[in-house]
């Protein structure tokens, strides 16, 4: 038994693949995360969210003043709610509340981290701070307060208490000045019921401004394997470092129980956007329950293709599509960063348990 399993926590912060109520978005409105491209992003946003709601129900936060060109862009897309809020940017995955469940009744709770925009970067993000109170209050949860400063691109769970993170993201003092990661292991063992961590130490891909976040870099498709982004090409500036946190999951693969397996999953050739590296990864596909993974594309047939089929293969009884990113990501983010899953708040205690791998 380590220390994160010594005391319970009252909490389990499902995978992504276990049923979910709906997806959490913002309108993306602020003209400096898309400098001289925002005008790209509703229609970015439209082909995303269609993609959603065939699925799962969106509930959107629109600042007032947009409502009606919300409205207006998604008149043909049924199954979304405006919510009127705000924002400071349209990256609700850093800012909005983790949902996690009790282990005791299976209810919803949310943890509302403390915010500062990605180590004090982008000012002003005070509305995105308080975001998480509103979704709390709007989705009828309880909300948990944590002193951390994270973003919830930083984290990625199996569901089963084991979960992948960055040491840059979160043992800083950008973010957590005194912190050691000991207490931030214990705190979020306290706040997600995490047991495990591994802890890449080499950071992400060159033109990431978030210090590393682990949804550019590796994801669990299930509890048995792990995706992990490489370069396709050896001149890639990133190469290196990607390569590097590929060692890290295959060492950590064959110590962790039960076992996974490591897959490469290639990221395209760098591309320049006004001289500027976009941090282009598969690695930031959004799951929709069981039912549905929702890809990036990044108008690279070659990488495109190779990226559908690896994970295809992975989960064949999944629906895999792909979903045009390459203006979208000018913001240095994908799907995954611009959205947050909500838990089904009634799940049998025996369904939950197959979804997380429960023995029989």
């Amino acid at each position: 038994m380590n220390d994160l399993e010594a005391q319970a926590s009252p909490y389990r912060w499902p995978a992504e693949w276990e049923p979910q109520e709906c997806i959490w978005l913002a309108w993306p409105h602020n003209p400096d995360t898309w400098p001289g491209r925002v005008q790209f992003m509703p229609l970015s946003f439209v082909r995303f969210i269609r993609c959603v709601t065939e699925i799962l129900p969106v509930r959107l936060l629109v600042p007032p003043s947009l409502r009606d060109q919300a409205a207006q862009w998604l008149t043909n897309v049924p199954g979304v709610e405006f919510v009127p809020y705000g924002t400071n940017d349209c990256w609700i995955r850093d800012y909005g509340p983790t949902f996690v469940r009790r282990t005791d009744d299976d209810s919803l709770v949310g943890i509302d981290w403390r915010y500062n925009a990605w180590g004090g970067k982008y000012p002003p993000w005070d509305s995105d701070a308080a975001a998480a109170e509103t979704i709390c209050t709007l989705a009828d949860v309880p909300r948990i307060e944590s002193p951390l400063t994270l973003e919830g691109g930083a984290l990625e769970t199996d569901g089963g208490g084991r979960l992948l993170t960055t040491t840059s993201c979160l043992v800083t003092e950008t973010r957590n000045p005194g912190w050691t990661k000991n207490a931030i292991a214990r705190e979020l063992h306290r706040c997600l019921g995490i047991t495990e961590i591994l802890w890449l130490d080499d950071g992400g891909l060159e033109g990431d401004d978030t210090d590393g976040h682990i949804d550019q870099v590796a994801r669990f498709v299930d509890r048995n394997n792990v995706v992990v982004a490489v370069s396709s090409t050896a001149a890639d500036p990133s190469a290196a470092s990607l390569e590097d946190n590929y060692r890290q999951l295959r060492i950590w693969s064959q110590q962790t129980e039960p076992a996974v397996h490591v897959h490469r999953l290639p990221i395209p050739p760098p591309r320049l956007i006004d001289g500027q590296r976009v941090p282009e990864s598969y690695c930031n596909f959004l799951r929709l329950g069981p039912q549905r993974i929702l890809v990036p594309q990044f108008r690279n047939p070659a990488s495109d293709r190779v990226a559908l089929a690896i994970l295809r293969n992975l989960l064949p009884s999944t629906e895999v599509v792909g979903v045009d990113a390459a203006d979208l990501v000018w913001g240095l983010g994908a799907m995954h960063c611009a959205s947050q899953q909500q838990p089904s708040k009634a799940v049998v205690a025996e369904v939950a348990r197959l979804w997380t791998g429960g023995e029989s």
